[in-house]
């Protein structure tokens, strides 16, 4: 290369380092220099890949050099304008992981953040601080109940918090052809293109979406007056975050231009590269092919209702092996179960979680039956009759206080869990949804006691342990009088009384989580106690488990808890909204009993016999410190090179010497 243009380079790459970098443009990302971590990588094609299927990690992708956006630290925010192409790819149709959020940062490390439904930007700590000085857009395709997502197919603007400032269904209205509003399915696989643009003068964040080669709407899906002088640095770095947790989802950025106080580069779409097709997509477009062109109108007809008969078919067709034939009842027909939720419409929809959503259905050739019918991802690669065979035996289970399973459907990558509907939905709404009607304590603990004799019943009175591992309100069902019902048995693991639980993957809910599941990845007896003394606290107190909106001292419901007890006054953690109406002595009990169905130490928590009889009065509850307040053992159990069985092993001498030492 001459000399020349050597130094002609050189010459801009330090006027690019001196006075900042003000635009860029990224169609397609072949030799793009951008810092990447976790799972980000370009692929081949070109495609800026930020999750995959294969690891649930967060991951970044950051423009290397950070943005001016301001002249000087005290001056006022430039405008600027951004727009990329994206692509969500599930593994399952109607199943993702978290979505993709494009943000600015003062920093490429983002300290504490994790992934899952914080989107690697943020953490249960330091959610809805003003010290994190992050702007984002979000694309989020599950409804957090802890966010107040308005559903699982958003788009918001995030302020230091996941709980969106402003948020909206995505869609979009066309600029031409009526302008009215057509939803967008943000996991449909397809590529779709935002513009985002802030207007330094009127202080106005605009956020249009639209499918990829429709013209840019004339009116943004969301627009907002945001003052980004606290939040915004002098300089800040650009990009883009995504996780996939809790299903495997692969986050596309197909191209991306950014410019400082003007209008973004457009795109060259037809340079763009394409995203990958799922197997399906693919076969629809061969089938497209198989019919000439010529045909007749009558062959034409003919063809399209073959055709329909068999999409029909195949819509409906489902996965039966020879060894599921002695299940007999315990299967449904999956075309019974499409035509009881009215071919699962978003109408029937009882409630969304990380595992699938719940559909309401009548049984077709029934009395009416109402059930509910929950759909969730299986991986086949777990051991499809293993699973199914465990399915069955829980759906003999029979108790009062359980929601019954009554059966399950195999399709493809999906399992459907049958239940009995529930008149009066899950727990956690009357608990937390303003508008529904306010538990008084008496009900609260009848329903308490109830969930305990069903637990009860799950760990030693049937014929096999059984450990339901997601123990929390929202799984607590109450029929039409409002008696507590213990279900979702999804994630529930059987064993033989008096045998050792089998190492699985770590399941359940953060926030219900005993410690001791992190390091050994036993889910048993104990780890379904702590999770009970979790939502002891929750029903007593009227909080969520974790609360990003709480002060911080109050965040954590257990810590929160711990910290009233340990000052002499319990009670202040009570839920405010029982107002004076309840026995005061009651409430302390029920406080004082999650404190130490919570205990850090496994052996110290109480069985759940022990459990209901401190409730019903008949065992006073014995006079006990936390461990957590005990350093020595908080050590042992932060420290990675302790033996995690020994916090399993009833009996075990190094436990038995730190709680007396500790006592």
């Amino acid at each position: 290369m001459p000399l020349r243009v050597l130094l002609w380079c050189l010459l801009l790459r330090l006027a690019a380092s001196s006075d900042g970098v003000d635009h860029f443009v990224f169609n397609g990302f072949h030799g793009a220099e951008l810092r990447l971590d976790g799972t980000a990588t370009i692929t081949s094609e070109g495609l800026l890949r930020l999750t995959n299927t294969t690891k649930l990690l967060m991951s970044h992708a950051f423009f290397p050099t950070p943005i001016r956006f301001r002249s000087s630290p005290a001056g006022s925010i430039s405008s600027f304008s951004s727009t990329f192409v994206f692509g969500i790819v599930p593994e399952f149709a109607d199943l993702s992981g978290h979505g993709i959020a494009f943000f600015m940062s003062p920093s490429e490390d983002i300290p504490g953040a994790i992934g899952s439904q914080y989107l690697g930007l943020f953490s249960p700590s330091n959610n809805g601080n003003s010290s994190n000085h992050i702007f984002a857009v979000e694309l989020d395709t599950i409804q957090n109940p802890e966010f107040a997502d308005i559903n699982a197919n958003h788009v918001g603007i995030d302020i230091n918090s996941m709980r969106s400032y402003r948020s909206l269904p995505a869609g979009y209205r066309p600029r031409h052809g009526g302008g009215g509003f057509r939803n967008l399915t943000l996991i449909s696989g397809h590529r779709m293109q935002v513009w985002v643009e802030f207007d330094g003068t009127q202080m106005q964040v605009n956020v249009t979406l639209a499918p990829l080669g429709e013209p840019k709407p004339s009116i943004p899906l969301l627009s907002a007056i945001t003052n980004l002088s606290d939040v915004f640095f002098e300089s800040m770095y650009v990009g883009f975050s995504s996780s996939s947790d809790p299903f495997l989802t692969s986050h596309y950025i197909v191209g991306w231009s950014f410019k400082m106080n003007g209008e973004a580069p457009a795109l060259n779409l037809s340079s763009l590269p394409l995203l990958p097709t799922r197997p399906a997509a693919k076969q629809s477009k061969n089938l497209a092919t198989w019919v000439p062109a010529s045909l007749s109108a009558i062959l034409l007809i003919t063809v399209a209702g073959i055709v329909l008969l068999v999409r029909r078919r195949i819509q409906l067709s489902e996965v039966i092996e020879d060894w599921e034939l002695e299940y007999g009842p315990s299967r449904f027909s999956y075309k019974d179960l499409f035509m009881a939720t009215k071919g699962f419409s978003d109408k029937e929809v009882l409630g969304a979680g990380g595992f699938g959503k719940v559909y309401r259905g009548v049984l077709p050739k029934s009395e009416n039956v109402e059930i509910a019918v929950k759909r969730i991802s299986h991986d086949s690669r777990q051991g499809v009759k293993e699973f199914v065979a465990e399915i069955v035996s829980i759906g003999r289970l029979r108790h009062r206080n359980l929601v019954q399973l009554r059966g399950y459907c195999r399709r493809k990558g999906e399992l459907l869990l049958v239940y009995d509907f529930m008149a009066n939905g899950s727990l956690d709404k009357l608990l937390f949804d303003q508008n529904t009607p306010k538990l008084d304590w008496n009900q609260r603990f009848r329903i308490i006691k109830g969930v305990a004799s069903g637990l009860l019943y799950l760990h030693e009175e049937w014929e096999q342990v059984v450990v339901h591992r997601d123990i929390k309100a929202s799984n607590v069902l109450l029929d039409d009088e409002l008696n507590g019902r213990l279900g979702d048995f999804g994630l529930a693991r059987l064993y033989d009384h008096g045998g050792a639980p089998q190492t699985t993957h770590v399941v359940g809910t953060m926030g219900y989580l005993a410690p001791e599941l992190a390091k050994g990845g036993k889910a048993n007896k104990a780890t379904d106690v702590f999770a009970f003394g979790v939502f002891l606290l929750e029903v007593a107190c009227g909080r969520r488990p974790i609360d990003a909106q709480a002060a911080e001292e109050e965040a954590v419901l257990v810590d929160w808890v711990l910290s009233c007890w340990s000052r002499g006054a319990i009670l202040e953690a009570a839920d405010s909204k029982l107002g004076d109406v309840y026995a005061t002595e009651v409430v302390e009990l029920v406080l004082r009993l999650g404190l130490l169905c919570c205990d850090p130490v496994p052996t110290v928590r109480p069985s759940m016999r022990q459990v209901l009889q401190f409730l019903e009065g008949d065992v006073p509850l014995p006079e006990f410190t936390s461990n957590y307040l005990n350093g020595t053992v908080m050590s042992l159990l932060q420290n990675e090179a302790w033996d995690t069985n020994m916090l399993s092993c009833p009996g075990g001498s190094t436990t038995a010497s730190v709680l007396s030492e500790g006592r």
